[in-house]
């Protein structure tokens, strides 16, 4: 297990592409996110701005899922986990970089928020590529035998 949580933490470190979903109660909505993913916090961190409702609904329903989407190297990871907001001005201080600069002008500014997601549970998805499985799929089909689409496991992460 030990070895599918560090594979877990290695593809969300890696794949650029990260989405996040909260719940307010009647629908789910998901949004693009730069992700800060620490292992040794045990946490994925967000900078975001209380202007926006995701806070209003994590703060009600701290429920929440990550996906991690590498569509080329087909590498995925699906996280639930638990969300929650603070002020933490030292943590934006430390999360602040270029892509944050795209949102605010300083991190000084007091609409951003620290969303830090612990997470529960992971699945995560982990084949050789793209060229590689269209092989495996045209040889499955030629020989009769499901494809090896590389690894899936489902993680306890907590």
């Amino acid at each position: 297990m030990t070895d599918d949580v560090t594979r877990v933490w290695d593809l969300m470190k890696k794949i650029g592409i990260r989405m996040l979903a909260s719940w307010d109660g009647r629908e789910l909505h998901a949004r693009p996110m730069d992700a800060y993913v620490r292992r040794e916090d045990n946490a994925i961190f967000f900078l975001t701005d209380t202007r926006r409702h995701k806070d209003e609904e994590i703060r009600q329903y701290g429920k929440v899922c990550l996906a991690f989407a590498d569509p080329s190297g087909q590498k995925y990871v699906s996280l639930a986990g638990h969300a929650e907001v603070s002020n933490d001005r030292g943590k934006v201080r430390e999360l602040w970089g270029t892509p944050a600069k795209a949102w605010w002008n300083s991190s000084d500014d007091p609409d951003i928020r620290v969303l830090k997601v612990t997470p529960a549970e992971a699945e995560y998805w982990d084949s050789p590529g793209t060229t590689v499985a269209y092989v495996k799929m045209i040889t499955a089909t030629m020989t009769g035998t499901p494809p090896d689409m590389g690894d899936n496991r489902k993680v306890a992460m907590g």
